[in-house]
């Protein structure tokens, strides 16, 4: 029992010191450099490759800077940095003014409609 005990604490103790890890860091399987060429290669083939983002991956986190015109490319890239391994994304990505809402199919949201209706017609009973 007091093994136990003493190697929880001990745990507990180096987890402190060295810092949170995820599974996949604490095992050495992503360094910052792959996590970084990997989200750099998947901006190169991606449409949103030709916005100009720039990434930069420290102790597993991606941090993402740019603007963009189209709100769906900030999600993009987070989502980007998440598949490549970063452990944390901080997307400071700025959404220009001119971005305005969009609808799914990427046209401008047109305001919602009202629709009207009207009571049915009394219809008597026999």
């Amino acid at each position: 029992m007091r093994v136990r005990v003493i190697l929880s604490l001990l745990a507990c103790s180096l987890s402190l010191v060295a810092g949170p890890l995820t599974k996949s860091h604490s095992q050495g399987k992503y360094s910052d450099a792959e996590i970084e060429a990997t989200i750099k290669a998947k901006l190169a083939k991606s449409k949103i490759g030709k916005e100009g983002f720039s990434v930069h991956v420290k102790d597993g986190v991606a941090t993402w800077t740019g603007t963009t015109s189209v709100t769906q490319h900030k999600g993009a890239a987070t989502r980007m940095a998440k598949t490549a391994g970063a452990i944390h994304v901080t997307n400071n990505i700025k959404i220009s003014d001119d971005a305005g809402p969009k609808s799914k199919g990427g046209a401008a949201a047109e305001p919602p409609r009202h629709v009207q209706v009207k009571p049915a017609a009394a219809v008597a009973e026999p």
